[in-house]
């Protein structure tokens, strides 16, 4: 199983980014997905996230600008970011909750992330 984060780049404050990440293997389902990031010189923080059911989660820093949704058709989670602020800067991480076969538990993955660069 791989996580694979696209999307990120070097953006303007003010500006909007939408990032991507898509799951690949044989998978059975994906419970729920996320979103965490880290800043330069600061460990992992949570970002947000989505379950296979629907209900979504955001850190404070980020309720009213962060959208977070999932294709599992496509195995994929999308993060929309809005009125990026340079303290979004950092590497944003994807993790995803997975089961592989019928009766296995649910494990873990985690992306290598994707930099998102904001200047003001």
């Amino acid at each position: 199983v791989q996580l694979q984060a696209s999307g990120g780049g070097l953006v303007q404050a003010g500006e909007s980014l939408r990032l991507s990440c898509a799951a690949s293997g044989r998978i059975r389902h994906i419970g729920i997905m996320g979103w965490y990031r880290q800043a330069p010189g600061n460990g992992r923080e949570f970002v947000a996230a989505l379950t296979s059911g629907g209900a979504s989660n955001y850190a404070d820093s980020v309720k009213g600008r962060f959208t977070v949704s999932r294709d599992d058709a496509e195995k994929t989670v999308y993060l929309l970011i809005n009125s990026l602020k340079p303290e979004d800067t950092g590497v944003y991480y994807c993790n995803a909750a997975i089961s592989l076969n019928l009766g296995r538990p649910y494990v873990t993955y985690w992306g290598r992330g994707t930099l998102v660069t904001v200047s003001s």
